[in-house]
């Protein structure tokens, strides 16, 4: 793949296909050639070219080539709005992070949803995320606008902003604790301008289960929620509300009750005031674990997800509160059996991540030359991750999703990769099935402006 020498290359290359004024505005002239490897190139120059001026023009023309394509980002937050209202049900909204290979994977996604007629369906990365794939929400937002475009997806496209979470070692330190949350006020600004109009607070991590009540256990939680509701609500541009997601207990711990769900609306609505729009969704913790728990010989173990306190929690989220009901984290290496599940029992979201990593890490077509040298940098620059009584299989299991980043074009630049995509794409299609999100556009186009 060819990197652009400057702007003035990069609109050479673009010559027949877009004309552009150098302030962003576009004149579509041949939407076959745009959608053809012209884009493919456009998307590599967005995420690899060293010049800040190129990668900017590369961007800046995926954004305006996407929205005169009719390509939009959008919020979620209307089609939430009417799920907290009972007016539309029986699909569960995929919310899937892409960690590496995002323009490939999202291609694949947007082929699913034409295919399918789905509309319903988040793209997202994590804060954490944003560390180790090397990603920032500008560049995000860039692979996948373009992916839209390769695809000849139109409509609307839901950015996310995943585990915008507080880390509560530097909130319990006086000196670290406001830095920490202007960190993340920052990066709430940064998203909001790439396009991405829906983010999820995690501050469950501040929950405090040493603490004598309920009330006092979810207050750090409820209170910080509240404040960066409040940074969102200042910062979404005109014309946009977006869509917020809360956390009532952090993935991997104790599982929610509706007591804690009581307990942290009370307090967040009461912080938050009655003239600041609220959440749309509530995320809770059911019994799994972020990527799965690896066993010593490979594969994961099994989860034993309460499915029963699942509903009851998206069922009191909805009837209680209007939200469009319970979101389930850390469900991508559940058994493909369970997935048929969620939409049963009015699930609003589920986080998928993992298993697409699997896919693509445990592929027979994926170099093993490669997969060597990114278990060797594992060893060398991990072994801090490395727990006691683990084996090589269980830390290598935990840690490769940490050479997405350093890997990064070695993994773009794969020889075999359609046929990695090709099982990527089919396991998209079956979740997008199990959920049924499948012919969910006419909704989408309904509660989204």
């Amino acid at each position: 793949m060819d990197l652009y020498q400057g702007s003035a290359d990069l609109e050479a290359k673009w010559n027949g296909a877009v004309r552009w004024d150098g302030k962003g505005s576009l004149d579509v002239t041949d939407q076959t050639k745009l959608r053809a490897a012209a884009i493919d190139e456009l998307a590599y120059n967005s995420v690899f070219n060293e010049d800040p001026a190129t990668v900017e023009v590369a961007r800046s023309l995926i954004r305006g080539a996407a929205a005169a394509l009719g390509v939009k980002t959008a919020s979620i937050k209307r089609l939430y709005d009417a799920r907290g209202r009972g007016e539309i049900g029986g699909f569960t909204v995929p919310a899937i992070n892409i960690r590496g290979l995002t323009y490939d994977v999202a291609r694949a996604a947007f082929r699913v949803a034409k295919r399918t007629d789905a509309a319903a369906m988040v793209f997202e990365l994590a804060r954490s995320e944003i560390g180790y794939t090397f990603q920032r929400p500008a560049e995000y937002a860039s692979c996948v606008l373009a992916a839209a475009i390769r695809e000849g997806f139109e409509g609307p496209l839901f950015l996310q902003g995943d585990h915008y979470q507080v880390n509560a070692a530097k909130f319990a330190d006086a000196k670290a604790k406001e830095p920490e949350l202007q960190a993340i006020r920052d990066l709430i600004a940064e998203a909001i301008t790439a396009g991405v109009y829906n983010i999820d607070i995690d501050s469950s991590t501040l929950v405090d289960l040493s603490k004598r009540t309920v009330e006092e256990q979810q207050r750090n939680n409820y209170a910080v929620c509240a404040q960066l509701t409040k940074c969102i609500r200042e910062r979404q541009p005109a014309g946009v509300t977006i869509s917020i997601g809360g956390e009532v207990g952090e993935v991997g711990t104790k599982n929610s009750t509706v007591e804690d769900l009581d307990e942290f609306m009370t307090g967040y609505r009461r912080a938050l005031g009655g003239s600041v729009e609220g959440l749309s969704k509530i995320a809770v913790q059911t019994g799994t674990t972020h990527g799965g728990i690896p066993l010593t010989g490979g594969g994961v173990a099994t989860v034993n997800l309460d499915f029963k306190a699942l509903e009851k929690l998206s069922r009191v989220a909805r009837e209680k509160y209007a939200l469009a009901g319970a979101v389930q984290h850390g469900a991508s290496t559940l058994p493909s059996s369970l997935f048929g599940s969620f939409p049963k029992i009015e699930t609003a979201e589920i986080h998928l991540a993992t298993q697409l990593q699997n896919i693509v890490f445990d592929h027979s077509a994926f170099p093993e030359d490669l997969r060597r040298k990114m278990s060797a940098w594992c060893r060398e620059n991990r072994r801090i991750d490395w727990k006691e009584g683990d084996t090589e299989t269980q830390f290598l299991y935990r840690t490769r999703k940490r050479t997405w980043g350093p890997f990064k074009e070695q993994l773009w630049n794969l020889d075999d990769k359609q046929t990695i995509m090709a099982d990527v794409e089919a396991e998209l299609e079956f979740l997008w099935k199990q959920l049924k999100v499948v012919g969910t556009r006419e909704l989408v186009e309904k509660y989204t402006t």
